[in-house]
């Protein structure tokens, strides 16, 4: 297991990602290109539940 910074590192890292993916999916939406939108949001909704599981505290 990676320590806490680590964690928390690589949790925002993700949320970047995600919050990139978001502009993606805006952008397809906008422009009308549906499935390009659909799977950029379908990768931002992941890298969230990537950010949740990495900044959720270890169980002991």
């Amino acid at each position: 297991m990676a320590p806490s910074g680590q964690r928390r590192a690589l949790g925002a890292l993700f949320l970047v990602l995600a919050a990139l993916f978001v502009g993606i999916a805006a952008a397809g939406t906008n422009a009308g290109v549906w499935p390009v939108a659909v799977a950029a949001a379908a990768l931002a909704f992941w890298m969230l539940t990537m950010v949740a599981r990495a900044w959720r505290r270890p169980r002991r």
